[in-house]
């Protein structure tokens, strides 16, 4: 295919993302739903209603997101097709959206029941930590014209970044932490009335069909500036 056809394709390809606008659908409908229509948690009141952004977005953000993000990284380095670095680039800045939210409803939650904004804990820290190793990974790639080259640093970085995660999910385990244990899926008994398990796994599945409209999203701009790129050089 041609670049000036291949031009044509993905911009038709950019018409009305339905499966973006589902996403913001479903999320809408779910927090109208844990507002509304989902009682309050009897010790923490309405503060614990933030737990149905925190960990759907930090389950999104660490084994979607970044998963997603280390595996095609560690998957170019082998391959060498730029579709992956595209999808490694694409889940990368989709997933520190999704960290940022992490870190600012954690700190919302925090305050009325630990008593305090931030504590130095270690998933908190680990957490923090990581936002900033995928803030680098985006200046990085911002500071390397030379595709190839720009490809190869970042999925070095990217595979750094998700060796953390693992880290991430065993720091209560390993570590006196204030985060609580999971919880909700514990196999000896449910931990929160059916009502409430309904409405926190519906905001997974809501923000998971976020993540998957944003990353199409992502990867169609990033296919488009590549071909742009591309037909710059041809003339």
């Amino acid at each position: 295919m041609t670049v000036p056809a291949a031009l044509q394709r993905a911009t038709r390809a950019n018409g009305t993302d339905w499966l973006l606008l589902a996403g913001f659908a479903a999320v809408g409908a779910v927090y109208v739903r844990a507002l509304a229509f989902t009682p309050p948690e009897a010790i923490q009141g309405p503060a614990q209603r933030i737990l149905y952004v925190h960990a759907p977005s930090a389950f999104v953000a660490l084994y979607l997101s970044f998963g997603l993000m280390a595996i095609t990284s560690a998957l170019y380095l082998w391959l060498k097709d730029e579709k992956l670095d595209r999808v490694a680039e694409s889940a990368a800045e989709v997933g520190l959206a999704f960290t940022t939210v992490v870190l600012v409803t954690g700190p919302l939650w925090a305050k009325p029941i630990w008593g305090a904004w931030w504590t130095w804990d270690a998933r908190l820290t680990l957490t923090l930590f990581l936002w900033f190793i995928i803030v680098g990974y985006l200046v990085l790639r911002g500071a390397i014209d030379e595709r190839g080259m720009r490809a190869r640093y970042s999925a070095v970085l990217a595979l750094l970044a998700g060796f953390l995660v693992p880290f991430i999910h065993l720091s209560v385990y390993l570590f006196r932490t204030m985060h609580p244990m999971p919880i909700v899926l514990k196999p000896s008994a449910p931990s929160m009335p059916a009502d409430m398990q309904l409405t926190f796994f519906s905001a997974f599945v809501a923000l998971t069909l976020l993540f998957v409209g944003l990353l199409r999203a992502r990867f169609r701009l990033a296919t488009l500036r590549d071909l742009l790129a591309d037909q710059e050089e041809a003339t």
